[in-house]
Order: C-alpha cells, then sequence, then structure tokens
C-alpha cells in the first residue's frame, strides 16, 4: 500500500484515536504521544494484510494506554493533592466531536473512569462511547466476545451508579460567566447564591504549585477561600471562556502566562463541583 494512502486512512481514525486516549488517560500530552506513536508502528506495518484497519490502530493505542496507566499507578499514588485530568480545550467545530458524546468528556466522567482497571476502562469506552460491537472489542482487547461482555457489565455496575446531571449548554455557559463575575468583584452574596450548599473545590497543583491539598467542601468555605485569593491578587489577571473537556470554563492568565484552567459541573442549575488545574505540567500545552 502507498504511503499516501497509509497516511489518508490513518488520518480518517486519527481523531477517534486521540478521543479514546485521552479518555482512557486523562492526558492530553500523552494522548498525542500514543497517536504519534500509533501512526508510526501503522506506517510500518505491511498494511495491505490488515483487514480491519480501525481494530488495528485501537488495538494498539488500548495497548500503549494500558501499558502506560499501570506504568504510571505508583505514580498517581503518590501524587500531591486531588488529582485531575489535563484540560482538554476544544471548540463545537472540532472534528473531534464527531466521536463523542459531550458528558464521556467531563471531568466527573473522566474522574468516574479512574475507578475502574486499565481493561474494564478500555472496554467500556469501546462500548459506551465509541459503541463497538463486543466482536470488535474482542480483537481490540485480545479476550472472548462473552469476556468483554462480562467486563463490561461490571464497569457500568461500578461507575453506572454515579449519574452525572449536567445543564444545558447555554445555562452552564451563563452560570460560568455569573460565577466569574461574582469571584472578580468580591460580591460573596451571588457567590453563595451560585454555589450548591454541598459544593466541592478540587484544586490541582501537583505539588508544584500553591493549591489546596485536600477538597475544599461548601459553599461557605469555597466563598472565602476565593475572596480570600482575591484580596490578595496582585498580577496582572486576564481570563478567556473556552470549552475545557467538553464543559464551559476559563483558562486564566496571569502576564500573559497561563496560570491555570477553570471548569465547573452543575447540578440542578447550581455548581455542584469546581475543577481548578494550576498544576504548570498540565497547562503546557496551553502556552
Amino acid at each position: 500500500m502507498n504511503d499516501v494512502h497509509t497516511e489518508q486512512l490513518f488520518i480518517t481514525y486519527k481523531s477517534l484515536l486521540f478521543s479514546l486516549a485521552f479518555r482512557m488517560l486523562g492526558s492530553v500530552q500523552d494522548a498525542e504521544d500514543i497517536v504519534q506513536d500509533a501512526y508510526i508502528t501503522w506506517s510500518e506495518q505491511p498494511v495491505d494484510h490488515v483487514k480491519n484497519p480501525k481494530a488495528f490502530l485501537c488495538k494498539i493505542v488500548t495497548n500503549r494506554c494500558i501499558d502506560l496507566l499501570k506504568s504510571a499507578r505508583k505514580q498517581k499514588e503518590t501524587y500531591v493533592g486531588p488529582w485531575l485530568p489535563e484540560p482538554l480545550i476544544t471548540d463545537n467545530d472540532d472534528p473531534a466531536s464527531r466521536y463523542v458524546m459531550k458528558e464521556s468528556l467531563s471531568t466527573a466522567y473522566l474522574l468516574l473512569l479512574e475507578q475502574l482497571s486499565e481493561t474494564e476502562r478500555a472496554v467500556f469506552l469501546l462500548r459506551e462511547v465509541l459503541e463497538y460491537e463486543y466482536q470488535l472489542i474482542a480483537e481490540v482487547i485480545g479476550k472472548s466476545s462473552s469476556n468483554c461482555r462480562q467486563i463490561f457489565h461490571r464497569a457500568k455496575k461500578a461507575i453506572g451508579s454515579h449519574a452525572i446531571g449536567q445543564s444545558s449548554s447555554p445555562k452552564a455557559s451563563a452560570l460560568t460567566e455569573q460565577f466569574v463575575s461574582a469571584v472578580v468583584s468580591g460580591n460573596v452574596g451571588k457567590l453563595l447564591s451560585l454555589l450548591a450548599v454541598d459544593a466541592k473545590l478540587l484544586s490541582d497543583g501537583g505539588g508544584k504549585t500553591k493549591a489546596a491539598l485536600v477538597p475544599i467542601l461548601g459553599a461557605e468555605r469555597i466563598s472565602r477561600f476565593y475572596m480570600g485569593i482575591m484580596a490578595k491578587a496582585k498580577e496582572d489577571f486576564s481570563f478567556k471562556y473556552t470549552i475545557v473537556n467538553g464543559e464551559p470554563g476559563i483558562i486564566l492568565y496571569a502576564e500573559h502566562q497561563v496560570l491555570g484552567v477553570l471548569s465547573l459541573q452543575i447540578k440542578n442549575d447550581l455548581i455542584q463541583t469546581i475543577y481548578w488545574v494550576v498544576n504548570p505540567d498540565k497547562l503546557t500545552h496551553l502556552t
């Protein structure tokens, strides 16, 4: 098969492969590396002999992700403070959106996947998000169809009861803007009206920068936390509204450098969880 056709075939599946790898790993940079690695492996194959390019490429990506997750398990156990997935910044015209249910990109969803083993996560994503038949999943995973079916049902049971309620996008966008406005203007009353009473704030600094090492629980404490930050703020702050992991969020800049990325989980038209990524290692792809 000529090089041009090989490359065209790969480009057809590139967004799908990234979509799978990012959900498996929660890392933009690692997902991009694995997709690039898959291309190199693919281009070296006598692909005329590959009956199902899609399954073949998904198998390469899935196996690389499983290996990486296993090797990174100990690092996660010793991670300083809450661990959050890297912020994936997209727009609504992103070609990857052809392959995604937006809720399966959300930070809350990716954190639920952390409860699953590496193989369970792969089977669950291939079935639930990419809607593959069990026969194709079996080819990718290297297990029988019936075994994959059992793994899927086990994974579904493990996280299926944790429904992720999310407001419609316009309402979520409006709440995000109101939240930022309340914080910047120091309007405590407005901020409290936007937060669920049992809201929580998770901040991921990875021990590399100042961040809360434990979740901040409750609307009152979260409000005090933000008012304290704004009282000490000296830098030249600016921010941009964007789509973070499929949901409305903001990128915060200090002196034109990316300082952090914020996104919100919204339930019943109130902010339930605030995700705040400030670990510089997780922001390098945004600079």
